[in-house]
């Protein structure tokens, strides 16, 4: 279940996405965000679908690849459709069992949420699908530059927000091998009472723990060796500039949120 997670891996492509500034992505992300939760209208979730719909195409990532990746959050998202479908109780009556109420509220409220948290989840795929981890530092590092005005130190915080996304496989990856060694040995995480999986989980949580604080501590040696010290006074071997296509790409989503502004006045 967890070889296949995709958030925070990177794959090399020749494509328009690849070749956007990661702050235009930032910024058209944030946008699509915000504005997604904000309108229920059809016509805006239409425009949502089409918008990751084509960025997907030009981003060029195989779709049986992404498929693959994305099976462990479908499982998330059909959990919380359901969730909303037996606890809203909003609408009228569709199922009307002894044991089991359905209504169409419900059934409303749990198709929105799941298609805006697919559409949120294959967008920020997206992001650092095509986007290297260093690119995605600097363009983040550079977003929070006027946040240096009030002593906030963006360098360190784009640094560690960069390290987390590029250490989500690793992690995963070491808990499937964990996993596998404890089933080698005989352990069973599939029968028994729910408080018997629970002590199940332990000795895989132990280790990897204790995996991640020692990745953790030799990538804190291995940069002080180095002489890391900061952001303060660093060169930048590769600048970032802000292009023409950047700009396109920022204003179609500046333009969603405003058409999202707009059909949410009219409602």
């Amino acid at each position: 279940m967890f070889d296949n997670v995709i958030i925070g891996q990177y794959v090399p492509r020749k494509s328009i996405v690849h070749k956007i500034d990661p702050r235009a992505k930032l910024l058209a992300i944030f946008l699509f965000m915000i504005f997604l939760f904000i309108s229920r209208h059809p016509v805006i979730l239409s425009l949502a679908v089409l918008l990751t719909g084509t960025t997907f195409i030009l981003a060029k990532i195989p779709f049986r690849y992404y498929i693959k990746g994305m099976r462990f959050i479908a499982i998330l998202i059909f959990f919380t459709f359901i969730l909303h479908l037996f606890m809203t109780r909003e609408g009228t009556i569709l199922v009307d069992w002894p044991w089991l109420t359905i209504y169409s509220g419900g059934l409303i409220e749990g198709s929105l949420i799941a298609l805006r948290l697919f559409l949120l989840v294959m967008m920020a795929s997206l992001l650092t699908l095509t986007t290297t981890p260093i690119d995605l530092t600097d363009g983040m590092e550079l977003l929070m530059k006027p946040l240096k005005k009030i002593r906030v130190p963006t360098h360190e915080l784009a640094l560690m927000m960069s390290i987390s996304l590029r250490f989500i496989p690793t992690i995963l990856a070491e808990t499937s091998k964990i996993i596998k060694a404890q089933m080698a040995r005989g352990a069973n995480f599939s029968e028994g009472s729910l408080w018997k999986r629970m002590k199940s989980l332990i000795p895989i949580l132990i280790p990897l723990f204790v995996q991640s604080f020692k990745r953790a501590e030799d990538l804190a040696t291995a940069m002080e060796a180095r002489g890391y010290g900061g952001g303060e006074g660093r060169t930048k071997f590769r600048v970032l500039s802000w292009k023409s296509i950047d700009s396109i790409g920022v204003g179609i989503f500046v333009i969603f949120a405003m058409l999202t502004i707009v059909f949410q006045i009219i409602d």
